[in-house]
This record gives structure tokens, C-alpha cells and sequence, in this order.
């Protein structure tokens, strides 16, 4: 019988697993999705296959059941293991559990049936919307919480993202998903013209910034130090990294409608946070890299460590690349074309998702006391994975770049050198490989269940594990 005297580990193991169904799911949707972009045909003209149905399901799939339930399942490992306490309250973290799984099964339904708000990374519907605020309402309270009765002064850093990331997607998603429903399955904004093109992009930047990156360098700032055995690099430099981010990830959106009818001002302020968002990324960046300092020779022999260390220099190369993609005479070219794509990416594949597939590593074997089945497995997996990223962003930059110049490239009477079909046909190769890039890494993904799946089979999970004495470590 469960009491205060242990952690919950029954509700981390639940988001573990689901973790890895709908990334593959998700994975999928979108590998299926860049092949229709390179032979259209694949959509069989049945509506509901069509690129414009299936990719609000990918996006949905993978930032949201795939890396939400990730982040749920690490929260709430992190959050007990650092304040030595059970979560606050085993009923609200069970429905949760199933509230935001029904959220998934209901964005899977409807999204392919056309019902749409048609907002980038908030399409679903309002009643689906109303679910997910009291969901989140939930998990607020159970990770809150679980801090408000910790058996230890300290509140670890990971936490201060992991909390950051709750409240301020509750802030977004409320304020974002403001409408008047005119059925049960469609609503019109509150906001109109470019008000709704800025909520909507103050919204959509700070999915990125908080749910893809604030929640996820929570995982970092735990599962680095545990996996390596080392202490964080500078815990000076977390906080520092924390407060910065917090407060200027916030301004960023407005990056996303330079050269449109919003003021010229609030542009330029976008560009200028976006530039500025470089240093605490960086900063972050830094802390985890080195937190390997005087260990370094465990990447050579650790896949697990390799996926957390290589996800944070993806997270260093994308956030290298956002602010300088936000850059007016910059985003001149690369604005609707393929590089945004590689770039979008090279976070969500190489941070996000290889950050996610390292803390599962860590977690499984912990949650059902069992060795993982293959080391070697999981190294496979980790090449399977890099090998795919990388020739997902390389050939969206090279098609994106050359897009943008084939768009604007004029002859010397003024018309446009090229006609739109030629820069398509154009394109058609680097399609072909984005696809190869993505089933790489679908590939890995499956290879993960294998191994995950077998290291289930062979234990079973653990009885929740007691809390250590207060002057413990944890």
C-alpha cells in the first residue's frame, strides 16, 4: 500500500512508456508526411492522408504526447527525488496521466477529420482546450505541491525549470486559446489581424522556448549530473541561465511576422530579445557540456551519457542559429522556406528528442529494477539517430537556402528569374533525403521499444522505493 514514506513511481513509469509509443506514432505521422511532400501521390486523394490534415497530427504528436508525456514522467521522478517526498497526491497525478492521454486520442481524431482552430501548435479545438487547462490545473498542483511539502530547504535548479515551463504554459495556452465556440466543433478567435498574429506567435516561440526548452533543460540539469556522476559544472551559472531565459525567452515571438502589418517597433524588439536569448542558452549550454569536466572519457563508453551530451549541443547549434535566423535582413531569405524546417529540427530532433531518449535510458532500467536488456542496442540506436538528424538538417538547409535565393533572384529587366514550379522541382532531391533522414531516426526510435520492451519482459516494476532520512542525499 502506498504511503508517504515512498516515492510514486507507478505514474513515471506510465508516462515513460507512453513516452516511446507516441514518439513513434508521432515519428511516423511525420516521416509519412515528408515522403507525400517528395512523391504527392502518396496521399491516394483520400482527404483525410492529405500533408494538410497529418501535419498538425505530427506536430501535435510529437511535441506534445511524445515530449509531454516525457516531461511528465521526469517532473515528477525529479520533483520526488530532489525534495525526498511522495508526489502531493496520487489521485491528481493518476488523472493526469489519463486526462492528457485522452487529450492525445482526441487531437488523433479530430485533426485528420479537418477540426481545426488552424493556430500553429494550437489547432485543437475548444472542448479539447477546456480538457487540457484542467489537466494542467492538475499537474500544477501535484508538482507545486510536492514542493511546498519537500523535506529539504533546498529547491534543486531542475525544478526552477520544470515549475517555470508549468506556469507559463498555462499562461499561454489560456490566453492564446481566448474564443467564442460556435459549435461543439469550431471557435473563432477573440483577436483579430495582426493582434491575433501576435498572441498567436507569442504563443507558438514560447512552445519552443518553454515547453521545448525550459522543461527540457530541466531534464538536463538532473539527468547529466546523475548519468555522469558528477556535480553541475557551475551551480552560479544555473541560476544565472534560469532568470535570464525566463525573462527574455517571453519577448522573442515577434521574430516570426518581421516584414508583415505588425509595427515596425515590435519586430525589432523581437530581433533585438532573440539576439540577446544567445547568452543564457549558450550559458546553459556550457554548464551541461562541462559538467563532464575531469570525466570526459565516459562518453567513450557511455551511449547514455553520448545521448545527453550530443542533445545539449544540438540545443547549443539551434539557439545559435534561431537568433540569427531573427535577424531582419536574414530572415529576408530564410522566412517560408525549407531552413526554418532544418532549423525547427534540429532542436525538436537533436535536443528534444535525443534529451528525452537519454533520460528514458536512465529511468527504465531505475523504474522496473532491471539492467537494461542491451548496451549495445542502445548505441546502435544512438548512431541510427545522429546519422538521421543530420541529413534531415543539412539537406533543409541546402534546400532552404537555395529556395530563398531562387525566390528572389531577378533578371535584369525585373522579372523573376525562376517560376515557383522550378524552384519545387529544385527542392524534389533534398525532399528525398529529409525522408531517408527521418525513417533514420524513426528507425532508432523502434529500436528503443525493442529494447525498453525486452528490459520490461525479463523484470518488473518496482515496489515504490522509501524516501531517504531527511539528512540523506538523495
Amino acid at each position: 500500500m502506498a504511503t508517504t514514506d515512498t516515492y510514486n513511481y507507478k505514474v513515471v513509469r506510465q508516462f515513460a512508456v507512453m513516452t516511446i509509443i507516441w514518439g513513434i506514432v508521432g515519428m511516423l505521422v511525420g516521416v509519412y508526411i515528408a515522403a507525400e511532400l517528395a512523391w504527392p501521390a502518396l496521399n491516394f486523394d483520400i482527404p483525410y492522408l492529405t500533408f494538410s490534415r497529418l501535419r498538425p497530427l505530427h506536430t501535435n504528436a510529437v511535441i506534445f504526447a511524445f515530449g509531454g508525456s516525457a516531461l511528465f514522467a521526469t517532473s515528477y521522478y525529479v520533483v520526488q527525488r530532489t525534495c525526498h517526498t511522495r508526489l502531493f497526491s496520487d489521485g491528481l497525478a493518476a488523472f493526469t496521466f489519463w486526462g492528457w492521454q485522452l487529450v492525445i486520442v482526441l487531437a488523433a481524431v479530430t485533426l485528420p477529420l479537418g477540426i481545426t482552430s488552424s493556430k500553429e501548435y494550437a489547432e485543437l479545438e475548444w472542448p479539447i482546450d477546456i480538457l487540457i487547462t484542467i489537466v494542467w490545473v492538475a499537474y500544477a498542483i501535484v508538482f507545486f505541491g510536492t514542493i511546498a511539502r519537500r523535506r529539504v530547504k533546498h529547491i534543486y535548479v531542475a525544478n526552477w525549470f520544470y515549475g517555470a515551463f508549468i506556469i507559463t504554459i498555462a499562461l499561454l495556452h489560456i490566453f492564446n486559446n481566448l474564443e467564442y465556440p460556435v459549435s461543439l466543433t469550431k471557435s473563432y478567435s477573440v483577436y483579430a489581424g495582426v493582434q491575433d498574429a501576435m498572441v498567436q506567435w507569442w504563443y507558438g516561440h514560447n512552445a519552443v522556448g518553454f515547453f521545448l526548452t525550459a522543461g527540457f533543460l530541466g531534464m538536463m540539469y538532473y539527468f547529466i549530473p546523475k548519468q555522469a556522476g558528477r556535480p553541475v559544472y557551475s551551480y552560479r551559472l544555473s541560476i544565472v541561465h534560469f532568470w535570464a531565459l525566463i525573462f527574455t525567452y517571453i519577448w522573442a515571438g515577434p521574430h516570426h511576422l518581421h516584414y508583415t502589418a505588425l509595427p515596425d517597433w515590435t519586430q525589432s524588439l523581437g530581433m533585438v530579445m532573440s539576439l540577446i536569448l544567445l547568452a543564457p542558452s549558450w550559458g546553459g549550454m556550457i554548464n551541461g557540456i562541462m559538467t563532464l569536466s575531469g570525466a570526459w572519457e565516459k562518453l567513450r563508453t557511455d551511449p547514455v551519457l553520448r545521448f545527453l551530451i550530443v542533445a545539449v549541443s544540438f540545443y547549443g547549434m539551434s539557439t545559435f542559429e534561431g537568433p540569427m535566423m531573427s535577424i531582419k535582413t536574414v530572415n529576408a531569405l530564410s522566412h517560408f522556406t525549407d531552413w526554418t524546417v532544418g532549423h525547427v529540427h534540429s532542436g525538436a530532433l537533436g535536443w528534444v528528442a535525443m534529451v528525452s531518449m537519454g533520460s528514458m535510458y536512465y529511468l527504465i532500467p531505475r523504474l522496473f529494477g532491471r539492467e537494461i536488456h542491451s548496451v549495445r542496442l542502445i548505441e546502435v540506436h544512438f548512431w541510427t539517430a545522429t546519422i538521421g538528424v543530420v541529413l534531415y538538417i543539412v539537406s533543409m538547409w541546402v534546400s532552404g537556402i537555395m529556395q530563398g535565393l531562387m525566390w528572389r533572384a531577378v533578371n535584369e529587366d525585373g522579372t523573376l528569374t525562376y517560376s515557383f514550379i522550378e524552384t519545387v522541382q529544385a527542392m524534389h532531391p533534398f525532399y528525398a533525403i529529409r525522408t531517408l533522414g527521418g525513417a533514420l531516426f524513426l528507425l532508432g526510435m523502434l529500436i528503443m521499444a525493442y529494447n525498453v520492451f525486452k528490459t520490461i519482459a525479463g523484470g518488473k516494476a518496482v515496489e515504490d522505493p522509501a524516501i531517504p532520512a531527511p539528512a540523506a542525499a538523495h
